[in-house]
């Protein structure tokens, strides 16, 4: 019974590493183009106090001072009023969101609205706001024991009738292969994580937002 329940804990345990690579496979190119991403809300902020620093942090060190000097005619015309405002923030958050996707090796197709987060991007942000893993852990991890599961039931059903005739036979091994694909991706995945994008030289780390 012992030797089964520590089964059973290392299983979990694999389950939750796969479940958040899955996770943060998910959060590429879902979470710093919209217009409450990390990104953006650092730069609104950056406008609002004058300060750039916070927004380097951003982009490749190469790109630091295309964006310094952006930010600074940002801060020029927002003093036009409030249309120009909008317009100079706007042009700004693009030029920054399209330079920091470069940095990553990823393509940029423009900014996107609030609160078009995935619901597993939303969780790990409210992690880190909360200090606590525990209900994104059990979120991801819940998917990936889903998914999982789904694709071992589909191919169980379909090897009971695989040997009826040649086209139960094809649904069975399209099942089969759905479900052990599936699984080796996750595995390898969990072995060895890939990075978001490419890391630029002498620029911003790998990292999946």
């Amino acid at each position: 019974m012992k030797r089964a329940a520590n089964g059973i804990s290392m299983g979990m345990t694999a389950v939750v590493i796969i479940g958040l690579w899955m996770l943060m496979q998910g959060i590429s190119g879902a979470h710093c183009d919209t217009l409450d991403g990390p990104v953006v809300m650092t730069a609104k902020s950056a406008l609002e106090t004058g300060d750039i620093t916070p927004v380097l942090k951003w982009v490749r060190k190469a790109d630091e001072k295309e964006i310094e000097e952006l930010f600074n005619k940002t801060l020029i015309v927002r003093k036009q009023g409030r249309e120009a405002r909008e317009l100079a923030d706007m042009y700004f958050f693009e030029t920054l969101v399209r330079i920091h996707r470069a940095g990553e090796g990823a393509p940029y197709t423009g900014l996107k609205a609030a609160g078009t987060v995935e619901e597993s991007v939303a969780a790990a942000d409210k992690a880190l706001e909360s200090g606590s893993v525990d209900g994104l852990v059990k979120l991801v991890a819940d998917a990936a024991a889903e998914g999982i599961r789904e694709r071992f039931d589909n191919t169980m059903e379909a090897r009971k009738h695989a040997g009826h005739t040649v086209d139960a036979g094809r649904k069975f091994v399209e099942t089969y292969v759905e479900f052990t694909h599936y699984v080796e991706r996750l595995h390898m995945a969990a072995e060895k994580p890939a990075a978001h994008g490419k890391a630029a030289e002498g620029g911003t780390a790998g990292h999946a937002h």
